[in-house]
């Protein structure tokens, strides 16, 4: 078991349990730094999600459902919802992570590979490695239109 912190962008990912091995339940630490808005929406094809708020402030949205997590709250994710969370407060947050059955601490390396390569992070490689693992990038939200078809401001 790795005791290790994988940064993944501005993220700090440190698993406490993989149970990726097993198919089972994964647990991990998760920094996300001051005004910190990632990772980008995004589903589980096989995985539910639940975060538990230590420290800080943790906006976390599912589906169509945003709150402010602080200290001890927490919310889940069930699969294929559409989720993503960032820290809209000046101090860190930090929470625990589990997911059933895990995607293991190798998916977090293999992005954290990309995003630390340089630039940018190639967006068709990310969606490969994502696409490994389960996760579905949510496709861009439509801004809402006028009867005359321009979007509304």
């Amino acid at each position: 078991m790795s005791r290790q912190v994988v940064k993944v962008g501005q993220l700090e990912i440190r698993y406490l349990v993989d149970g990726a091995q097993m198919g089972g339940l994964g647990l991990f630490e998760m920094k996300v730094p001051a005004g910190a808005h990632v990772p980008p929406p995004h589903s589980h094809t096989d995985n539910e999600e639940c975060v538990y708020v230590l420290e800080g402030v943790l906006r976390y949205s599912v589906d169509e459902v945003t709150r402010d997590l602080k200290p001890g709250d927490w919310m889940s994710t069930p699969r294929g919802s559409v989720h993503h969370f960032g820290n809209p407060v000046s101090e860190p947050a930090r929470a625990l992570v589990m997911l059933t059955p895990d995607i293991g601490e190798q998916y977090f390396r293999d992005v954290g590979a990309l995003v630390s390569a340089g630039g940018p992070p190639d967006r068709a490689k990310l969606v490969e490695v994502m696409t490994r693992y389960g996760l579905v990038p949510a496709a861009p939200k439509q801004a809402p239109r006028v009867g005359n078809g321009q979007p509304v401001a």
